[in-house]
């Protein structure tokens, strides 16, 4: 199953893509985790990267393209694949579509998650990241067994830069100006699930799930 998974920042897209790679076991593959790799090891890709994302804003399509191509035609994606994160905007989509068509495969469905502005700032301040083995969590909404620790490692959870209010709002205007488009994009293909993503995480997944077995 070849599936892309669309939203803006804080609708859950990372959560439900850990839930439904599980389930139909194909990989993940998240261009903001490869990219925020990249800042971390101090790539010259990272640093250029940094000074987008820093600002709450996309990172240019040259920087993320052939990092993408590359990696569906690794041998674990021959069954499948869901990206998060890729495509962000509609010549990204076209850029991918072409790449799919060369290696004779195409897209199955693209799950849009939906979420009010208002919640996804609230979701965003809250969150709280695993700086050793990248687990998210929520102060509210997933909040770790332990107050501040993983459950995973017991690391001590961190608020990512970007999760600042100013931030996360300018991140919902890039994606309503540059992103949402591919809504239509993909309504257009017959290839758009619209889910409810302001429900409980496993109602979310549950939806995600029927749509997809339709």
């Amino acid at each position: 199953m070849r599936l892309i998974i669309l939203g803006p920042p804080g609708a859950g897209k990372g959560t439900q893509a850990d839930f439904i790679v599980k389930k139909y076991k194909i990989p993940h593959i998240s261009t903001g985790d490869i990219l925020r790799e990249n800042i971390k090891d101090e790539t010259d890709l990272g640093k250029k990267a940094k000074d987008y994302m820093d600002k709450g804003s996309l990172v240019p399509d040259e920087l993320v393209i052939a990092l993408v191509q590359e990696r569906i035609t690794r041998e674990d994606c021959k069954e499948g694949f869901l990206l998060d994160g890729f495509p962000r905007t509609t010549a990204q989509a076209v850029a991918l579509d072409a790449e799919l068509r060369k290696l004779g495969i195409s897209l199955d469905r693209a799950i849009n998650i939906m979420v009010d502005p208002e919640l996804l700032i609230e979701r965003a301040v809250g969150r709280r990241v695993c700086k050793t083995c990248g687990a998210t969590y929520h102060v509210t909404f997933n909040p770790p067994e332990e107050e501040g620790k993983c459950d995973i490692d017991h690391t001590t959870l961190i608020q990512r830069d970007d999760d600042t209010e100013e931030t996360v709002k300018n991140r919902i205007q890039v994606y309503t100006n540059q992103t949402s488009p591919l809504i239509d994009y993909y309504k257009a293909q017959g290839l758009l699930l619209n889910v409810n993503g302001a429900q409980e995480i496993d109602a979310v997944f549950n939806d995600i799930v029927a749509g997809l077995e339709q």
